[in-house]
């Protein structure tokens, strides 16, 4: 594959740990009507060819009837809001780049509540068509990802879900991590144990703090390593820097993880946890993507990510899991995952 770029983390903190996700939030999710665990895919033959004695896909590309891992973090972080609400309807708001604000829109509904979702230039005409057949009213915005996610707060309508974190909004891009545990209480289930190492695409960081809240808040060897975008590396810029750093992005296949500043509240957590970061080509995770497709694993570039990152952290005898966090059906025209909500 195309090179790939490994960063240690010099500060990560062996001694280090954190409090663990609230009990109640698998136990919400197994409520929700369609809800059933995504399936790991064993990758044997692929664990061959790297030198790996058990590799795993971690396939979300049907997720409670989306094509993503979203709909996690967006059903958690909507019920918790609407807990704090309940006397009248109100306009669920978030902006995104395509699946956040889908999942978005879809538990608007389901909760019985209206939603507008705010895009940024280059979302796919599909991908917003999906957000408006859930419901949504859709207002587009002349800039990047974080030009829309300005125009959403400063919309100052509605309850605002979000999941990049900054000073005075923290509590619900909190939920949003929250919710995202489930999946790693799935992977355990199925593994009957923890992995030695977990691969997962960053974009802001709320999924990659959620995988460390998982492994940091017990007694866990389990490795965490991220992969991103090399034209859009903001936490392995930021970890090679010791602090938070933005970084100028540009154009990938990954859509989803093109993000150039990471989440405040995921900072924490990165730099005392994160033990390594890769960055990959989108050369490196195209042939991942057809790796994959052949396995019968159908997943987007975002979701290619890790596969295309094993080569630089491979350890022999280990077992590894690759959160492949969208299927191709999240991408059309190669569109985002969403990540960059």
């Amino acid at each position: 594959m195309t090179r790939t770029g490994y960063v240690a983390n010099a500060g990560r903190d062996e001694t280090w740990t954190c409090a663990p996700a609230p009990a109640d939030v698998l136990e919400f999710h197994r409520a929700l009507p369609g809800y059933a665990p995504t399936r790991l895919v064993d990758l044997a033959e692929t664990a061959r060819q790297y030198g790996v004695a058990r590799l795993f896909a971690k396939d979300e590309s049907a997720r409670l009837g989306l094509p993503a891992f979203k709909a996690l973090g967006a059903s958690w972080a909507i019920h918790r809001a609407l807990q704090k609400v309940t006397d009248r309807p109100v306009t669920i708001v978030t902006a995104t780049d395509g699946n956040h604000g889908r999942a978005v829109a879809r538990f608007a509904r389901e909760f019985g509540q209206r939603a507008e979702i705010f895009v940024p230039d280059g979302v796919h005409p599909a991908a917003i068509q999906a957000i408006r057949d859930e419901g949504a009213a859709v207002t587009r915005v002349s800039g990047d990802y974080d030009a829309a996610v300005a125009a959403a707060a400063n919309a100052r309508r509605g309850l605002l879900i979000q999941d990049t974190a900054w000073e005075g909004y923290e509590e619900t891009p909190g939920w949003i991590v929250d919710g995202y545990s489930t999946l790693f209480r799935e992977i355990d289930d199925q593994l009957g144990e923890s992995p030695d190492l977990v691969i997962v695409p960053a974009g802001v960081g709320s999924l990659l703090q959620a995988a460390l809240v998982h492994y940091r808040s017990r007694p866990s060897a389990t490795r965490v390593v991220s992969v991103e975008p090399t034209v859009a590396a903001c936490v392995s810029a930021s970890v090679a820097a010791g602090r938070p750093v933005t970084v100028e992005t540009g154009a990938t296949s990954m859509a989803g993880l093109n993000c150039g500043t990471v989440s405040a509240l995921a900072w924490p957590y990165i730099r005392a946890g994160l033990d390594g970061c890769v960055t990959v080509e989108d050369a490196a995770v195209a042939e991942a993507a057809r790796a994959l497709a052949a396995r019968g694993v159908d997943a987007g570039p975002c979701g290619a990510a890790p596969l295309a990152a094993l080569a630089a952290v491979a350890p022999l005898e280990a077992t590894v899991v690759l959160l492949v966090t969208e299927g191709a059906a999240a991408n059309p025209a190669g569109g985002d995952s969403g990540f960059a909500e």
